[in-house]
């Protein structure tokens, strides 16, 4: 092979390795907006949805206005005592979620120990996003 020839080869395969490199990051980073757009758009459309239902409930049994009002405030108070609850039993699924995973860890080899930490601090940080409207 001469050298003009593999000075061809060098340089299409440095271009070839910036695309690929490009196309997945490019992918990741849509992955990542995807996620995040498509979590505001959930909980836009669960409050729209909330709602929704509340206002069939009230067509459908013909409501008046204290009984819609009357209503609403049972449905606030049970979503505040849901939250309650989701606050108290928490920690107790936080603490069975730590044990089980520090008995996996303990079976696995160092470096499987770094892949599984590097996911469950991916998982957590996912949880957290998702537990934001529930708080």
């Amino acid at each position: 092979m001469n050298s003009r020839l593999k000075t061809r080869l060098a340089v299409w395969s440095v271009v070839a390795g910036v695309f690929v490199l490009g196309c997945v990051t490019g992918a990741s980073l849509n992955s990542v907006y995807l996620q995040k757009a498509g979590a505001e758009r959930t909980d836009a459309r669960a409050r729209r949805d909330k709602q929704a239902i509340f206002e069939e409930m009230k067509r459908a049994l013909n409501l008046n206005e204290t009984q819609s009002a009357e209503i609403r405030t049972i449905i606030d108070q049970t979503r505040e005592d849901y939250r309650a609850l989701r606050s108290d039993c928490r920690p107790r699924y936080e603490a069975m979620r730590q044990n089980a995973r520090a008995r996996i860890r303990a079976l696995l080899t160092p470096e499987q120990q770094k892949l599984f930490d590097a996911r469950n601090a991916e998982r957590d940080a996912q949880r957290g996003e998702d537990d934001k409207g529930w708080r």
